[in-house]
């Protein structure tokens, strides 16, 4: 049974018209935004920290304010400096790049000192040209941490952004528990990107009048819905096959090994019907799955598109029957409301947030981590009596980044403190 959350959530509502304008007419000048994370794209990782460089543009599109970026990318001690460039789209920000020292697993107890020392130089270049209101980081440690440390010596206020994995899984470790909860305290606020992840701060000390959760919006000029008969002939699916989607990175916390062995399940107890499974994206995984679905004779069933831009995907997800997740943990997964956008329920197991947003049956089911039976009935179940996608549909489009940026501004235009 689920835990009461602890706190007033934000969601991804749309604002009224008066709430809006008194949001946009509430500085007197440009609000001035620093954001910190190595969860930022570049060239060659354009897809990485997507969902924050969106929230960026969003804020900027929407509301009078002025962002400039810096990105420590963490490497291990004694490798040499990269370059990194800026995609094109990110230029107005002037992303400043740079090396941090990491040291994995055992690094805890000095990983957030070495990305405190690398802020150092790009923070004082920054602070020349650009005296910022509120330093924006996302990533609690050790982004978090250094950024929240930055902000109290240069005078300013700082916001952080709980992605998932840092408050899921660091917060079980003895050393970076106390540091994440130390950067909570010393920020004016928390962004989660889930109910969730807010509720799990909280009950672990944080003071939930500083959590503020609020859902990642979606591109819904790209994931919206399509025909889908369209979609097959140009993905060149057949047109009676029951195709289940996967989407993510093939790692051991998506457990796609567990997604194969069902699939191969559903497939025995519905033989007359074609089952595909198509699998977007790569991770170290990939020659297991292979290798399984091989030994399992499904090779031939399955599809690797390997990573794809949104369009691609919207065009997977307006193809598909359901979306699939077979995840031991989760925060609130951007496929989830990607996918309800373009009308598609979901098959998942109940972990993380994913219980925010598949709430209805309508929606989908969810299924107890580590019940492989019962994630095989919830699929064989929407196979047999399909939700209605209008329904869904409805939903998914209103979650929007404009109504997302909305939230944020209300989160770091309060949280100002004039330098």
């Amino acid at each position: 049974m689920k835990a009461e959350p602890l706190y007033q959530a934000f969601d991804s509502r749309p604002l009224s018209t008066n709430e809006d304008s008194r949001l946009q007419g509430s500085s007197e000048r440009a609000l001035r935004i620093l954001f910190i994370s190595n969860l930022f794209p570049d060239q060659r990782q354009p897809y990485r920290g997507l969902d924050n460089v969106t929230a960026l543009h969003a804020l900027q599109e929407n509301y009078p304010c002025e962002i400039r970026v810096i990105s420590p990318h963490p490497s291990l001690p004694f490798v040499g400096e990269s370059s990194w460039q800026p995609r094109s789209i990110d230029l107005p920000f002037r992303p400043i790049y740079c090396k941090t020292s990491y040291v994995p697993k055992w690094g805890s107890r000095f990983n957030h000192h070495l990305m405190y020392q690398a802020l150092k130089a790009p923070l004082k270049v920054v602070d020349k040209e650009f005296q910022w209101d509120v330093l924006l980081s996302s990533w609690l440690y050790p982004d978090g941490w250094a950024a929240m440390k930055w902000a109290r010596e240069y005078r300013s206020s700082s916001v952080l952004i709980a992605q998932g994995s840092d408050v899921h899984h660091y917060l079980k470790d003895a050393k970076r528990k106390p540091l994440i909860l130390e950067a909570v305290g010393g920020s004016k606020g928390v962004i989660t990107r889930s109910k969730s992840l807010a509720d799990l701060l909280a009950r672990e000390g944080a003071e939930p009048a500083k959590l503020h959760p609020i859902h990642n919006g979606i591109d819904t000029q790209v994931f919206c819905q399509g025909d889908r008969t369209q979609a097959r002939q140009n993905l060149k699916m057949p047109g009676d096959a029951v195709i289940l989607l996967f989407v993510g990175n093939f790692l051991p916390v998506k457990d796609p090994l567990t997604l194969v062995k069902a699939f191969k399940s559903l497939s025995d107890s519905i033989p007359e019907k074609s089952l595909r499974l198509v699998m977007v994206g790569k991770g170290p995984l990939q020659k297991e799955i292979e290798n399984l679905a091989r030994s399992l004779g499904l090779l031939e069933r399955l599809t690797f598109t390997g990573p794809l831009p949104s369009e691609s995907v919207a065009h997977w997800m307006q193809a598909a029957d359901f979306l699939c997740m077979t995840s031991r943990n989760e925060g609130l997964p951007n496929v989830v409301l990607e996918a309800q956008a373009c009308g598609l329920p979901v098959i998942a197991t109940d972990v993380g947030g994913i219980h925010e947003v598949v709430n209805e049956p309508n929606k989908g089911t969810l299924v107890p981590l580590g019940d492989l039976n019962a994630w095989i009935g919830a699929a064989l179940e929407q196979i047999q009596h399909p939700s209605d996608r209008e329904s869904i549909l409805k939903i998914g489009l209103e979650r929007n980044w404009r109504a997302t940026a909305a939230r944020y501004w209300e989160v770091l235009s309060n949280s100002v403190k004039i330098r």
